[in-house]
């Protein structure tokens, strides 16, 4: 049963490696194993007593700190669920979250968060704040015991179907969806993380992106700690490009993961401003977006490790499928690898299963898979067919058993019939050296229904116009895929979690 819950998980972690670093905030603290489960089960122990019941939701909006952390697992440990939020949110944000959680408890740090304790307190939901300043000390939270009585945490035992985790999908074509994950679908994706890069008590790694989002959460923090591995925190809450390679050298770091375009903003520091040395890593991890070839060769070139890009989604409590570590096999540029702990097919409309190298949905089915939406029948109808969850990606496995992603389906340019990946042409935009980022959308077009458009952000001190990103791309791709338009900007708008979303970007390009 133990291994069937994250929290079972990691009491064995906190047992079998009790004097190892486990948690590491950059220059203040270091927690071992024993500790953070010292400090977990107090915590957890006070939710209880102050009313928390298994099944209640509890908000938490954090920077990435310790006091998030311990928070995170002791809601769990209470069998109550965790919601992280992401702290930027508006009253508004924080108040369709809030509700639509049906959350019972904000959990916030010490100096608190005025837009989600406004609609906190318009929801009529309490308030608490956390804090652990030293070490040693025992970690502070403002919460009186209930009036009904004590409840105790011994008499807590955590089950695989527990809800553990809420979270809202992205959506990139919706409002976001509500995505419960159990006990069971966070112990089966660590696990699955855990065994494609072979994560040991010897691994150690700095996280990079925020802690409210699957990728940082699963991939990054619960991966390491139910490995026995060490997580550093950087000391300013958050992903600082300027002491991203200290802190990676300082504890020793072994791998990290990230996103396309944190993958860009090292790489950009790393030519402006190298380092004198860099750590010797086992493997980097790219995951949540498409990585284009070019960039993959840069950074392998720059770091001396092989990158292994995945392919991940909140449905699948993070990882679906992944590129193997050297030894297991190669790595593919273009491709986001090899299915990891479950099921996966291609599929067509009419839910049949394609052979190699023929497009159709990505489908999957394991134990990492969440069972469905929160209220919400319309999404789980479609989600849900055939006995698959169905992801919205299209894409083909080649003769090797390795996924190729063509782009969402939701997201394919269809211009007078022509369907256009816009990650192909991401792509071949990347490998010109004067373009540091781009980005390619849909536009409605009178003549052909969708033309194809693209914004790029160019590289330092680059004068690149559109004409010759324009005859660039004519010779790199057929005529229809040639962007009609360039927008050349310094930003384009992003999720929280360092997502670019071509709807977005095409609304605020087509309005300004």
């Amino acid at each position: 049963m133990a291994t069937q819950t994250l929290t079972g998980l990691l009491k064995h972690v906190a047992n079998e490696f009790p004097d190892r670093r486990a948690l590491s905030v950059s220059g203040k603290l270091d927690l071992t194993h024993a500790r953070l489960d010292e400090l977990v089960e107090r915590a957890a122990a006070r939710l209880t007593s102050a009313g928390i019941k298994p099944g209640d939701v509890v908000a938490l909006t954090f920077p990435n700190t310790v006091e998030f952390v311990v928070m995170f697992l002791a809601v769990i440990r209470a069998r109550a669920t965790a919601a992280p939020l992401n702290a930027a949110y508006t009253a508004e944000e924080f108040e369709f979250y809030l509700s639509d959680s049906e959350s019972k408890l904000l959990l916030t740090s010490r100096d608190g968060n005025t837009a989600a304790e406004s609609a906190a307190s318009k929801l009529q939901i309490r308030h608490a704040t956390a804090d652990l300043s030293v070490q040693d000390s025992e970690l502070a939270l403002s919460l009186p015991p209930s009036e009904s009585g004590a409840n105790s945490l011994d008499q807590v035992v955590n089950q695989p179907s527990d809800g553990a985790l809420f979270l809202h999908t992205s959506g990139t074509t919706s409002r976001p969806k509500g995505v419960p994950l159990t006990q069971l679908n966070l112990a089966s994706s660590v696990q699955n993380i855990k065994s494609v890069y072979k994560l040991t008590e010897s691994d150690s790694t700095v996280i990079v992106l925020p802690l409210f989002h699957v990728h940082g959460l699963l991939a990054g923090l619960l991966s390491s700690l139910a490995a026995g591995a060490a997580v550093t925190l950087p000391a300013a809450g958050r992903f600082s490009a300027s002491t991203f390679w200290q802190d990676m050298l300082k504890y020793n770091a072994t791998w990290y993961t990230a996103v396309p375009t944190i993958h860009q903003i090292i790489l950009d520091r790393h030519v402006s401003t190298p380092e004198q040395v860099y750590p010797k890593l086992r493997f980097i991890r790219s995951c949540s977006a498409s990585l284009a070839p070019a960039i993959m060769a840069r950074l392998e070139e720059a770091f001396g490790a092989p990158v292994l890009e995945a392919y991940a989604m909140t449905e699948a409590t993070h990882l679906m499928s992944s590129n193997p570590l050297p030894e297991d096999g190669p790595h593919k540029p273009g491709s986001v690898g090899k299915p990891v702990g479950q099921e996966m097919a291609i599929l067509n409309e009419n839910g049949e299963i394609q052979g190699p190298n023929s497009n159709g949905e990505v489908c999957i089915r394991g134990p990492n898979v969440t069972k469905g939406y929160k209220n919400n029948p319309n999404a789980n109808k479609s989600g849900f067919l055939f006995g698959w969850f169905h992801t919205g990606d299209l894409g083909y496995f080649d003769s090797d058993g390795y996924l190729h992603l063509v782009g969402r389906i939701k997201e394919l340019v269809n211009r007078g019939g022509e369907k256009i990946s816009p990650i192909e042409v991401d792509s071949i935009l990347l490998s010109h050296p004067d373009i540091a980022q781009a980005v390619c959308f849909a536009v409605p077009d009178e003549k052909y229904g969708e033309e194809i458009n693209c914004a790029i952000i160019p590289r330092e001190g680059s004068k690149i116009d559109e004409a010759e990103v324009q005859s660039f791309c004519k010779k790199n791709l057929a005529a229809f895929k040639v962007p009609k338009k360039v927008f050349i900007t310094d930003d384009v708008p992003k999720t929280a979690s360092g997502k670019i979303q071509r709807r977005i970007v095409a609304e605020h390009f087509l309005s300004s």
